[in-house]
This record gives C-alpha cells, sequence and structure tokens, in this order.
C-alpha cells in the first residue's frame, strides 16, 4: 500500500488525482492543511509519496509550489493532468431559497466567477479547500451554506447537488506533480522510459545568458514546454527559471545538460519521469 500525502481532505481534486494516477493500486492518504504540510510528511517518513498541483489552464502557476519543491530536495516521478468539474452543494434541506453564502478555495471561486455573479444574493466566502467546505458544512450542519466543490466530495459527504459545472471554462485542467524522496524514485518510475523532465538553473546576470541556455537545448533537439521565471530573493534583478523539456533519447537529453551546465551559476534536475498522455 502506498502513502500518499495530499493538500486538501478525502474528496479534494488532491484525491481524485491520486486515485486516478495510481489506478488501481491501494493507497493510503495523508490529508494535510497546506503544501509545506505535503513536503513535512514526505520528510518525516521517506516512504511517503506527494501529489501536488503545480498550474492550471485558467489560474496558471502555482509559484509557490515551485519553491517549496526546489527547498525539499523531493523528485519529481510522474504528472498527472484532471478535468476539473465544479459543482455547487448544500445540506440536503437546503435548497436554492435558503442558500445564502457559499464557501469554497479561492481558486476555484475564481473560476466560477460568471456562476457567482449570476447569483450576486449568495455570498462567496473563501476557504482552505473545496471538499474541505462540503465537509465542514456537513460536519457542523450549517444550514444556508454551501460549497463549490467535486461531485466526488459532494456525494462522500452526503451532500445535495444544486448544479453541476458551475466553472467558467469547461477546458479546465490542473496539472499534478507526483513526487518522493530520491532513493524512492527509480521503485515508482523507470528511467529508461522517461520523456520529461523539470530544471531548475539560474544564469548570470549578462546579456544573452538565457538565450545561450535555450539555443543549446534546441540543437539537442530538446522541446521547451513551459518556462517559469522567479525572483531571487535579496538579488535584485536576478531570476530562478523552472522549465519543464519534453526529449525522444535520454542519451541527447543527458548531453543538454552536460551541454548548459557551463553556462549556468546552479542547474538542479528536480525530476525525469513519464509524460502524461490523455
Amino acid at each position: 500500500m502506498k502513502r500518499i500525502a495530499i493538500q486538501g481532505e478525502h474528496g479534494s481534486f488532491h484525491d481524485i488525482a491520486a486515485h486516478k494516477y495510481f489506478d488501481g493500486e491501494q493507497i493510503q492518504l495523508v490529508c494535510c492543511n497546506s503544501f509545506e504540510g505535503v513536503f513535512d510528511n514526505i520528510q518525516r517518513d521517506p516512504t511517503t509519496i506527494g501529489m501536488i498541483a503545480i498550474e492550471n489552464t485558467i489560474a496558471g502557476s502555482l509559484l509557490h509550489n515551485y519553491e517549496l519543491l526546489r527547498a525539499s530536495g523531493t523528485t519529481v516521478v510522474g504528472e498527472y493532468k484532471l478535468h476539473i468539474e465544479h459543482c455547487i452543494c448544500c445540506l440536503p434541506e437546503d435548497n436554492w431559497d435558503t442558500v445564502t453564502e457559499v464557501h469554497s478555495h479561492p481558486v476555484a471561486l475564481a473560476q466560477c466567477k460568471q456562476f457567482l455573479g449570476r447569483n450576486p444574493l449568495i455570498k462567496a466566502v473563501e476557504a482552505e479547500d473545496t471538499a474541505g467546505s462540503a465537509e465542514m458544512i456537513k460536519r457542523d450542519n450549517r444550514h444556508g451554506w454551501a460549497a463549490i466543490c467535486s461531485v466526488e466530495a459532494a456525494k462522500l459527504y452526503g451532500m445535495k447537488i444544486l448544479e453541476k459545472h458551475i466553472e467558467d471554462n469547461k477546458h479546465n485542467y490542473t496539472r499534478f506533480l507526483v513526487v518522493s524522496t530520491p532513493n524512492r524514485a527509480d521503485f515508482l518510475r523507470s528511467l529508461e522510459k522517461t520523456d520529461k523532465a523539470s530544471l531548475v538553473f539560474l544564469v548570470p546576470h549578462e546579456e544573452g545568458s538565457l538565450s545561450k541556455v535555450l539555443t543549446i537545448l534546441s540543437f539537442y533537439d530538446i522541446n521547451l514546454t513551459k518556462i517559469q521565471s522567479l525572483p531571487v530573493i535579496g538579488h535584485e534583478w536576478e531570476y530562478m527559471f523552472y522549465v519543464d523539456v519534453s526529449y525522444k533519447s535520454l542519451t541527447r537529453y543527458r548531453q543538454s545538460i552536460d551541454a548548459i551546465i557551463p553556462l549556468t551559476r546552479s542547474l538542479v534536475i528536480l525530476g525525469e519521469y513519464k509524460a502524461f498522455v490523455q
């Protein structure tokens, strides 16, 4: 049985992503209040695997999670892209006439702006978690309160679903990373079958420094699928670059890494893994 640490409660989108990624396997969820808690659990128990959201097609990148990932020393061993669908739910005794406020994670509320705009009499209240909002309303018997969460969470906590598919954009996907301690990585993925990698590097504060790195990656037929810059705290106008690359040849990829290392002030391979295929 695998222990999977997630941010959120049972029924959350992290829960759904974990079960889909480890489909057919027995898993034990470790529910955490924060993403810091996910990495703390991995540190305390190196056999624990983490599942963390890293970007959303609408909300963008979760910048703080990039920093947590780099600082944790964990390794990315996989990814999963989950279609995000929201519903609004309440206690079985409530209905549209009695609901006065809706609770959910700020990102979920932002993804349902049009729905909330059509229902101006319902007050939107930010909470720590989507599924946690449904669980809290059910546990505390909060009449007049509703939650925006997954259909799975609504059913899990015995809530009445008032409306499904309330997200503004139907092409709403979240990308999750599967992370583990480095010494557990080879038990969770086959290096020879990898075709994607996540890197973070710092280049000299000189003209053309980033361009030189990207040119070399192109020379080795390495496809840059994402680039995200974050400022280096305490160093004005210097940035760490988080990049995802895909490759067809592990050998060519390794050669490209050797070639760009001299052009960087530091480079860390956050993980090598199999890209998710829909």
